[in-house]
């Protein structure tokens, strides 16, 4: 199928309602900033009154469903359209989109119901499923179907998150969050296989590292095992640590395939690189390190430096990608790429060999998180509002 587009028709469009990366890329980096600032104040500060859920629960489901869950919509929302040649997500539709994702960010802070704010969460991820299913079903491209359960277990878990709050499921707010950064650490590790290698060889022309199928069952399968264990503690105590020391070996050696040490002159990959290797270091020390108080920190060294990491390097890329840029030629974040890992390590180790100054950690590792994504956005921003340099539909 191929992609057509009348330009006359794009260029009616607001620039950033022509491509679901746009928006998503632009307010989720926006949101990222807000949000970890408002966790911060409030970790120092307490429950504030306008806040109807435990300021806890509030900051884990945002920074998932809230932060992650709107660039993971932006990116996929975009990359179907490369996928299946289809035309991808805009203008009104990508409006509604947006709307849906950001009516519960504001619904949070006022008396409204929590079933209608989980109901409009679980369209939005429906939604969005829908938009990239449908044109995957059109072009007949099955292997990207797999986004399409990914979401559906998104909006159960979305559903358990809220309920928890009621005490209402056999289980607690604790292991819906754990389900949800396995779920994340599961799509992570399927999408890093797929581009961190490509990306490597193809900026430093070698041959790309072919995937081992076997490695990546062995690397993967355990992270949906820890998925599904997360609703049984009973059981995730007994098998979850060596589970994750099993993933994280598993993980290290298909990493070391890509040749990360031979990416540091660019910075647009060894902060792919950089942030990934978060993912196997927290499994690893994790499933070695059989202590709660531990376990809970270095949470954030994958929460922080893996997944916040990955967004980092992937929207700054895909931003010059998909704006008419030349990827290599734009903006240095190199600082910003430091900062988001030295906001892991800080958050993580940190606070893990010097509890007693908790509170100092937490600040500097809001403060390089809330660094990191401003440079994106002041450096960044005016892309994602303003049509291609290259004049191209997009």
């Amino acid at each position: 199928m191929l992609n057509i587009t009348d330009k006359k028709v794009e260029e009616k469009i607001p620039a950033w309602l022509r491509l679901g990366f746009r928006p998503f890329f632009l307010f989720g980096s926006i949101y990222a900033i807000i949000a970890i600032a408002v966790w911060v104040w409030m970790f120092q500060t307490g429950q504030p009154s306008a806040l109807d859920v435990p300021a806890l629960w509030w900051h884990v489901h945002e920074m998932l469903f809230g932060f992650a869950m709107a660039i993971v919509a932006g990116f996929v929302l975009t990359a179907v359209q490369n996928w299946t040649g289809i035309n991808g997500t805009k203008h009104d539709t990508l409006l509604a989109l947006f709307g849906l994702w950001l009516a519960p960010r504001i619904l949070l802070w006022t008396p409204a119901p929590l079933w209608l704010i989980s109901s409009i969460e679980a369209l939005f991820l429906l939604f969005v499923a829908y938009e990239v299913g449908i044109r995957v079903y059109r072009a007949k491209g099955w292997k990207n179907l797999f986004f399409v359960p990914l979401f559906l277990l998104a909006i159960f878990a979305n559903f358990a998150s809220y309920a928890t709050i009621k005490g209402l499921p056999p289980f607690s707010s604790s292991a819906v969050w754990q389900a949800m950064l396995w779920w994340f650490t599961l799509l992570l590790s399927v999408m890093g296989g797929r581009v961190i290698p490509f990306f490597t060889a193809r900026r430093f022309n070698f041959e790309k590292a072919q995937p081992l199928v076997w490695l990546d069952w062995l690397a993967n399968l355990p992270l949906v095992m820890l998925f599904v264990l997360s609703f049984f503690p009973v059981t995730f105590a007994e098998i979850g640590n060596p589970l994750m020391l099993f993933a994280g070996v598993a993980q290290l050696f298909r990493f070391l395939r890509w040749k990360p040490w031979l990416t540091l002159s660019e910075p647009l990959v060894w902060s792919l690189h950089a942030a990934y290797f978060c993912l196997p270091l927290s499994l690893i020390l994790r499933g070695a390190w059989d202590n709660a108080f531990a376990s809970h920190n270095l949470i954030h060294l994958f929460a922080i430096g893996g997944l916040g990491g990955l967004i980092l390097a992937m929207i700054a890329r895909v931003t010059m990608g998909h704006t008419g840029r030349m990827i290599y030629q734009g903006p240095n974040m190199s600082v910003a790429f430091s900062a988001i890992i030295l906001a892991a390590l800080v958050r993580s180790l940190g606070v893990i060999f010097d509890p007693a100054n908790l509170l100092i950690w937490i600040d500097i590792s809001g403060a390089l998180w809330i660094f990191a994504f401003g440079m994106f956005v002041w450096r960044f921003g005016a892309m994602l509002i303003n049509p291609r340099a290259d004049g191209h539909p997009g």
